[in-house]
């Protein structure tokens, strides 16, 4: 006897449970506010009586008020959901969703340009301006991870991570240069429900729900999909069109959401895998025509309870300051490792093949990548909004130089010395982490090891610059010592620990973004400084530690520089030689994890040094490491001097993080390496 009326009875019931849990959440929803109207307040206005609370009529609340901030949390919600069931159901892999897709940040980015050029554009041309940065980001990041025939989990959520994190540098790009005319779009970011009135949400809901209807027409294509691309076809699925039309579909229900709220992270990740995984109790919910619906609820749910639970802790009035994306971001962050922690791994991933190298070779590198280096210095040194010559720099140096070009020099020298420095830092650690564990792609701003160190940064910024380090180092090393117990699970396997990584580094992100927003705005330029990557305001006092830091670490890791390369070969080699595997591990991943968290106190936080530069040293010089180390500190150096010597001068007088300039070149690197890689 046949189970399909029971199956679509327990769906239909699963439905209506999370629809009385939506509605219930948003009751509760609306009784929160900062205007003091409460739940006995609503509940006369309701019963007829009309009367002020404060002086404020209470329909005026819940209508201006109240409502469209529900509304728009359940549309955000229902759209996210559904958009991150269809993307997971294409691709056929849990990890999927707008975020990781670089969706959410394609269309932010989208908007942000229109915002910052004056573009004024009714609702729909919004939507549509948001569409088409979300379909641009999709389409490159499934384009390089192959989405046709499956997506490996790493592949997938790196391209993402790397396409966003482009993307998301030049968004704060455009925010610093067109700050007067994207005032406000900072916190809206981070995803915020503050709405002027309930239009934008009543003109969405259409939208959405004529795509829902499309994507449900789907259902029995992406049921007989989930059989695989060839199972697929045999029936008579039209596989290409299937996917193309539920990506779009997930596309613009991102946009949309991105339009009416800003971009709220991970709703997309973590309701359509909670669905999933009750769909191992209640079968129905493995048919879409029960699972995208249900998706979409939860999705609607997790927003509303964000929202509820954030205003319920801090207060309504505390809690308007903080966008409802920061507490959906963490959620998403811990579903990635929590997912990582169940995945099995691809296996050990080797570093790209090099050919071996000739002394002479790396001798003639050394001498090239020094003499640039020593370029890019000097012309750090003179570049600015005050162009100066190599003599005014030997007044300087002799105490001679008139009172403007010595402040000009006062000011250039410690930042150059702070990005030779810190690159250098960097490309250690980059270098140790990649042997280590054996893959190309891995890197400490990758692993979330720089964002720790940031964060302690920010919480110690009033205190003294003895506790400042030392915050940034016990963070650093704390986030690194997480990310290593969960991934240690039969060894750092390189899959999981570069999920873990990532997902602890979303985390802490947006624990810093918490901060930075709760400052007092006296603080919110210094927190930025830190967060943006940028030698701004650099004192030779901050080169210090991270100069001392170098003195001890190079000569550590050089002289651990054959356990290093056999480290890089595989698990088994260091046994067979006498090397103590995990100690050798241990100790030249804890030294990666101080270099990088010191890096912290020079230039901030400042992403793909540590990735670029190990690669193009090794490929430069072969696959020893005692040649690798000093090519890439060097080349390390070269490319954050640059990339500050750039920020400071391309707009001058006004000024571009690092960090954004060293993430606009570091991630189509990233990508290229990633679509070479066997990951």
């Amino acid at each position: 006897m046949s189970t399909t009326p029971s199956r679509g009875a327990s769906g239909a019931a699963v439905l209506a449970v999370l629809l009385a849990t939506v509605v219930v959440t948003g009751l509760w929803h609306v009784t929160q506010g900062t205007s003091g109207v409460g739940f006995w307040d609503l509940l006369r206005y309701l019963l007829g009586a009309h009367e002020n609370v404060g002086g404020v009529p209470v329909g005026d609340v819940l209508t201006g008020s109240r409502l469209p901030r529900m509304a728009a949390g359940i549309a955000v919600g229902v759209a996210l959901g559904a958009g991150g069931a269809l993307l997971q159901s294409v691709t056929r892999n849990p990890l999927a969703a707008p975020d990781t897709l670089a969706v959410t940040a394609g269309s932010y980015f989208a908007l942000v340009v229109v915002a910052a050029f004056h573009l004024t554009v009714p609702l729909w041309t919004s939507g549509a301006v948001a569409f088409g940065g979300g379909v641009l980001a999709a389409g490159l990041v499934l384009g390089l991870v192959g989405a046709a025939s499956g997506v490996a989990s790493t592949r997938l959520i790196l391209a993402g991570s790397a396409v966003a994190m482009a993307l998301d540098a030049a968004t704060a790009t455009l925010l610093i240069l067109f700050k007067d005319s994207t005032t406000g779009l900072y916190a809206w970011g981070s995803g915020s429900l503050a709405q002027l009135n309930i239009d934008a949400a009543t003109r969405a809901a259409p939208v959405i729900v004529a795509v829902l209807v499309v994507a449900l027409l789907l259902a029995r294509r992406l049921d007989v999909l989930g059989l695989g691309d060839d199972a697929a076809a045999t029936l008579g699925v039209p596989v290409r069109s299937t996917r193309l039309v539920a990506v779009l579909c997930a596309v613009l229900l991102t946009s949309i959401s991105v339009t009416l709220a800003g971009p709220i992270a991970f709703v997309g990740l973590a309701a359509p895998v909670a669905v999933r995984l009750a769909s191992h109790r209640i079968g129905a919910l493995t048919r879409h025509a029960f699972l995208i619906p249900a998706s979409g609820l939860a999705g609607a749910l997790l927003v509303l309870l964000a929202d509820v639970v954030l205003r319920a802790i801090l207060g309504a009035q505390a809690a308007a300051s903080i966008p409802t994306g920061i507490p959906t971001a963490l959620l998403g962050a811990v579903v990635i490792v929590v997912l990582a922690l169940r995945l099995r791994d691809a296996g050990e991933t080797p570093l790209t093949h090099v050919a071996v190298r000739s002394r002479r070779r790396f001798v003639i590198v050394v001498i090239v990548a020094t003499v640039l280096l020593a370029a890019t210095v000097l012309t750090g040194l003179l570049a600015g909004s005050l162009w100066l010559r190599t003599g005014d720099i030997a007044l300087w140096l002799r105490g001679s130089a008139p009172d403007l070009i010595a402040l000009a020099l006062d000011d250039r020298a410690p930042r150059v010395a702070a990005a030779v420095t810190a690159g250098a830092a960097l490309a250690l650690a980059g270098t140790v982490v990649q042997g280590t564990v054996r893959n190309p792609l891995a890197e400490p701003g990758v692993l979330g090891i720089t964002a720790g160190a940031g964060l302690g940064a920010v919480l110690a910024l009033h205190s003294g610059r003895p506790t400042l380090i030392a915050a940034a180092v016990a963070t650093g090393l704390a986030t690194f010592a997480i990310i290593a117990v969960l991934a240690w699970r039969g060894g750092l396997l390189p899959d999981r620990f570069l999920l873990i990584g990532i997902g602890c580094g979303y985390a802490l992100a947006n624990v810093s973004t918490f901060l930075l927003l709760r400052a007092d705005p006296w603080d919110t330029p210094r927190i930025l400084t830190w967060l943006s990557g940028t030698t701004y305001g650099r004192t030779f006092p901050d080169v210090l530690p991270v100069a001392l830091v170098l003195l001890v670490a190079t000569p550590a890791v050089l002289g651990l520089r054959r356990q290093l390369d056999l480290l890089a070969i595989d698990e088994d080699t260091p046994t067979i030689f006498g090397v103590r595997r995990e100690a050798a591990r241990l100790t030249l991943l804890t030294i990666a994890a101080v270099a990088a968290a010191v890096s912290v106190i020079a230039v901030g936080v400042v992403g793909f040094a540590g990735l670029v530069a190990p690669h193009l040293a090794r490929a430069l010089t072969g696959a020893r490491h005692g040649r690798i180390v000093p090519v890439a500190m060097l080349l390390g150096a070269l490319l954050v001097t640059m990339a500050d010597t750039l920020g400071r001068t391309v707009i001058a007088p006004s000024q571009i993080p690092a960090g954004l300039i060293m993430a606009l070149i570091g991630a189509p690197y990233f990508v290229w390496l990633l679509r070479r890689s066997r990951l």
